[in-house]
């Protein structure tokens, strides 16, 4: 044992000697915050550049107070409101800049980008503990939405797993460059697909407006 002991020690030294880096370990990703989150795209009259958002997302990191949803940079927010799907009480919420969302606990907020911090109805709760929000907000982007001819384009990267585009009444889908599902909804077209990447998806939609 003591000359295993002493060969692993020279190996050791050997190495430091010709100058061999030790090997390092990888970085811990740090635990997920949120879990199940889906989002909804209300295209409203393209003339606006404006679409509805529907947010749903389970805050998950044990002892949170509050949950932080960043608000896209180049879109004009509006409309904010937050439901506690539990109990489906309004929840109070403020619109901070980067510096404080990093103040009050979003270690990585990312500069140039508001958030709306949110006052959890109660702590998340150990061991797999919970708390569903739906946020709700209306953006105006025409770099985004916006009319081409007698078509209209919803262009976006989505990082939500699963998400939900309804086309305004009127409507018919053209082309989208990802893998859909089209189902009828009160007259209109629902685009729904599923992002299994761990990474950004590039959406392209394209619709027109049906003969009268």
């Amino acid at each position: 044992m003591r000359r295993l002991l002493f060969l692993a020690a020279t190996v050791a030294l050997g190495c430091a000697s010709a100058g061999v880096t030790p090997a390092v370990k990888p970085a811990v990703a740090p635990p997920p915050v949120e879990a199940d989150e889906y989002t909804r795209y209300d295209l409203l009259a393209p003339e606006t550049s404006q679409f509805h958002i529907l947010y749903e997302v389970t805050a998950i990191a044990p002892g949170a107070t509050v949950y932080f949803n960043p608000i896209r940079k180049g879109s004009i927010a509006s409309g904010e409101r937050v439901i506690d799907r539990m109990t489906g009480q309004e929840l109070r919420f403020e619109i901070v800049s980067p510096q404080e969302a990093s103040r009050t606990g979003l270690a990585d907020a990312e500069p140039g980008t508001n958030y709306i911090r949110i006052h959890l109805p109660r702590p998340v709760p150990p061991d797999g503990g919970q708390v569903r929000l739906l946020i709700e907000k209306t953006y105006k982007d025409s770099k985004s939405y916006y009319s081409q001819g007698d078509s209209i384009v919803f262009a976006r990267t989505l990082s939500v797993p699963r998400n939900g585009i309804l086309l305004p009444a009127g409507y018919e889908l053209v082309s989208c460059n990802v893998p859909s599902q089209v189902l009828s909804e009160g007259g209109r077209l629902l685009i729904s697909f599923i992002n299994a990447t761990p990474d950004e998806m590039s959406l392209t939609i394209k619709a027109r407006r049906l003969p009268s």
